[in-house]
């Protein structure tokens, strides 16, 4: 299973408490994890991509091992840590302000 850690406001939205936990079968992508997301919370859809591109939205950012992969193609694949469940996927709403 792939924990994924969302921030406080779209656990709010999606009515969870802590980790999602996904069960993806095939190839563990960025792709792969949201479109899963998405569907077992339709009300996610166009919070963390856009709904027309799919392209991540410019303040959410997503991270793993310590790792920023928010700039990752989203075919790529994910760590190996991830799709094993040992860590978790993190989106993470970036910071702005002056």
């Amino acid at each position: 299973m792939i924990r994924v850690e969302l921030p406080g406001h779209l656990r709010t939205l999606a009515h969870v408490e802590g980790a999602v936990l996904l069960k993806l079968d095939g190839d563990v992508t960025q792709r792969a994890l949201l479109d899963a997301l998405e569907a077992r919370y339709p009300v996610l859809r166009g919070t963390i991509r856009d709904r027309a591109s799919g392209r991540r939205r410019p303040f959410v950012r997503f991270f793993a091992c310590e790792t920023d992969l928010s700039h990752e193609l989203p075919d790529a694949p994910l760590p190996p840590a991830v799709a094993t469940g040992a860590e978790p996927f993190l989106v993470v709403g970036a910071m702005a302000g002056g």
